[in-house]
């Protein structure tokens, strides 16, 4: 007899109160149920039944639950930014502190090489001042090192608060997204929970209405059952007869298939031979590639041993290169020596000449204004002024101030010379500015060294000058720091006594511009005026004598 259907409460009772639940008032109420169900359906309620009330506590109790869950956490994030404010003002005040010190510190070490300056200045001998520039010097880098100490230790207490500051955003964000999670397993717990209420009153009334219509559906199911069996009955005959026919069919298409499956084994035999053909061909095909890989290879390494060949031939060259340019570089610095020694020579000849022509010259000058003079009181007589004569106030040849860039003053104070002239001009150098050349080559030296360990000049570069001398190191390195810097070029001043002092490190070709400018001020100290006034007086004076012979 086949089995009636279920009711429609019965799924929805599955999730209602269960006597195996942990809870012992949930386990009361599923023992309290059927009770129910069975006063509803005679129409004696029971009055100790009590749902709505246990609905009620179960609600109120998951809400303050939840509301404690939320809270314990803000109450704890709370705490902990109390202890973070009062932690920042702390190391705030150390911080202060240890900046005023260190204020005061490096006020008193500034005063104290301020007054070692004034020191300084008193002192005399070259020893003496080196040892003072030393002093001064460690002092300095006392002070930077003091600097950059307090900043490396600030550094890492920014590192520190960065860190710290992350790790507080990361534990942020896992207290709102607990907070979140917490938020939502309330709300789902909530959710949860009315729809349990929902499901148990509509339960209720499901199971109410189907215990209500249970006895008209039996007698319905059994009338429903007596009328299936007759029908399947009849359902089973037919099927029988449709099955026996399907059977017959099914036997002639097994004929069929066995027959295609004959004619495809033929045909897969005739496939496999070509297949078979086909890998014999691709065999020989392998071996014939095999060879040539062979070959090839063998070129291959020809190729390479030639290659090396080359390359040791090349380095040979370039070492004789290399060598050759060392010769050269050198016969060159002796060439330029050369050079400075006979202009040197020529120059000092130049301005004896120049000494010897002037003096010549300011005499005849003089003694044409002692003429032009003669002739206004004397002839004129007319009061003489004196024209200006700025010509009278310069002695010796004109001195240009010459302009170089920051690379070329960089590379003339880098030029190392031998010799007795350099030995000799030691305590005399100088860059036109008062200070040592050798304190400007080591102070250049100093910034090659510094900066080029940073980002001013590329490693590509660095390997590229590696093998050059060490003062071609320091001039490329220098153009490199001034271009990347952008510093304009400086004028230094070549003039005078400063520049013949100097000559031995370098002579430019003098300027003579100004030279012709200079000679015909002094020829024209006569302006044309008065040579025409001169020109006509002597004519007067001639015609004069022709008529006055005596």
């Amino acid at each position: 007899m086949q089995q009636p259907e279920p009711f429609a409460g019965e799924e929805a009772d599955e999730s209602g109160p269960s006597i195996e639940s942990k809870n012992p008032e949930e386990r009361i109420t599923a023992r309290r149920l059927p009770r129910y169900l069975v006063s509803l359906v005679s129409n004696k309620p029971d009055q100790d039944f009590h749902f709505s009330l246990f609905f009620l506590q179960h609600m109120t109790k998951l809400q303050s639950d939840g509301l404690e869950l939320v809270t314990n956490i803000q109450v704890a994030v709370d705490a902990r930014d109390s202890d973070w404010r009062t932690g920042l003002e702390e190391a705030c005040r150390l911080r202060r502190d240890k900046l005023e010190n260190e204020a005061k510190s490096s006020q008193e070490k500034f005063e104290e090489i301020t007054r070692k300056w004034t020191d300084a200045k008193m002192k005399q001998t070259p020893l003496d001042l080196r040892d003072a520039l030393n002093s001064q010097q460690q002092l300095c880098e006392q002070i930077v090192a003091d600097k950059n100490k307090l900043i490396s230790e600030l550094q890492q207490e920014l590192k520190a608060s960065d860190d710290r500051y992350v790790k507080d955003l990361k534990k942020q964000a896992k207290d709102i997204d607990l907070i979140i999670e917490r938020m939502e397993e309330q709300i789902s717990s909530l959710k949860k929970s009315y729809l349990e209420d929902l499901e148990q009153i509509e339960v209720l009334n499901c199971l109410l209405q189907n215990m209500l219509q249970g006895l008209s559906l039996l007698e319905e199911h059994e009338d429903l059952l007596q009328k299936l069996r007759v029908q399947k009955a009849e359902e089973y005959n037919t099927d029988k007869i449709k099955m026996d026919t399907e059977v017959q069919n099914l036997r002639k298409k097994l004929q069929e298939v066995k027959f295609n499956c004959h004619l495809n084994e033929e045909k897969l035999d005739y496939k496999y031979e070509v297949l078979k053909k086909r890998e014999e061909e691709n065999t020989i095909l392998k071996s014939q590639l095999k060879r040539k890989i062979i070959r090839m290879q063998d070129i291959l390494n020809n190729l390479k041993s030639k290659c090396a060949n080359q390359e040791k031939q090349s380095k040979a060259e370039e070492q004789s290169l290399r060598n050759d340019y060392a010769r050269i570089k050198q016969q060159y610095k002796d060439m330029q020596k050369k050079e400075r020694h006979f202009a040197a020579l020529d120059a000092e000849r130049f301005e004896k000449i120049w000494l010897i022509s002037e003096g010549e010259v300011k005499a005849m000058a003089h003694r044409a204004l002692e003429t032009d003079r003669i002739i206004h009181e004397q002839q004129l007589g007319l009061a003489w002024v004196s024209p200006p004569l700025p010509f009278m106030e310069h002695s010796g040849p004109i001195e240009h101030k010459t302009l170089k860039t920051a690379s070329q003053a960089a590379a003339d104070t880098l030029q190392e010379e031998t010799g007795d002239s350099v030995e000799e001009s030691e305590g005399l150098e100088d860059t036109g500015s008062g200070v040592n050349r050798r304190t400007v080559k080591r102070i250049l030296e100093l910034l090659c060294d510094e900066l080029v360990s940073g980002f001013l000049v590329e490693s590509k570069l660095l390997k590229l000058v590696s093998h050059l001398e060490k003062n071609e190191q320091s001039l490329i390195k220098l153009d490199c720091i001034f271009t990347v810097s952008t510093i304009r070029p400086v004028v230094l001043n070549w003039g005078a006594s400063a520049s013949q002092k100097s000559s031995v490190l370098g002579l430019d070709m003098r300027d003579d511009s100004g030279d012709t400018a200079y000679w015909e001020c002094i020829a024209n100290v006569i302006p044309e005026s008065k040579l025409r006034l001169w020109s006509a007086l002597d004519t007067a004076l001639n015609k004069y004598h022709m008529l006055h012979p005596n």
